[in-house]
């Protein structure tokens, strides 16, 4: 896929989907910063929203400032707790209302997601003359996603640039000292 400095490109994060692979994955959190830089790269950033479920804890506000000053306009709502006790909490909805509002001003979109639910809005973006990449650990991005996309990037593949925290090979090296 061809990338130059003036493609104008729109980055939306599910933050539950990557939250949840990294700390089951590698017991580790992960580095938004560097998932932005490297979504990014050297094109034209218009807009980077972060998508994220509230859970009122006090953690969680250090958390939604961080995502700010990293560069995210960051969107929450809350957890849905069920009469029976079931939580749901996502913004596939919410994020692919937003893709297709902004899409007129971008010539690339970028969802840093697994989420395969997400590979209509995928496909409905294309017809409209975007470039569609994926993010996501390898592991837990469905590979329908990665196939509909123009491009993907696996974070796992770079453990040390998109993690923060502990993750196996600092587990495993400290073990050898």
């Amino acid at each position: 896929m061809i990338k130059h400095k003036e493609q104008r490109v729109g980055v939306l994060v599910d933050v539950a989907n990557m939250y949840h692979s990294a700390k089951n994955l590698y017991g580790a959190r992960v580095n938004f910063k560097e998932v932005l830089k490297a979504s990014v790269g050297d094109r034209r950033l218009m807009r980077a929203v972060a998508y994220a479920i509230k859970s009122d804890s006090e953690e969680e506000k250090g958390f939604f400032e961080a995502l700010d000053k990293s560069g995210f306009e960051v969107k929450t709502k809350d957890l849905q707790v069920f009469a029976g006790g079931a939580k749901k909490g996502d913004w596939d909805v919410g994020m692919a209302i937003d893709a297709i509002s902004i899409a007129s001003k971008l010539d690339v979109i970028v969802l840093i997601t697994g989420d395969g639910d997400l590979i209509p809005l995928v496909e409905y973006l294309q017809l409209q003359g975007l470039l569609v990449e994926i993010g996501g650990f390898g592991e837990t991005t469905s590979a329908g996603l990665r196939d509909a996309a123009d491009d993907s990037i696996d974070f796992s593949a770079d453990k040390k640039r998109f993690l923060m925290g502990t993750h196996p090979e600092e587990k495993s090296n400290k073990n050898k000292s």
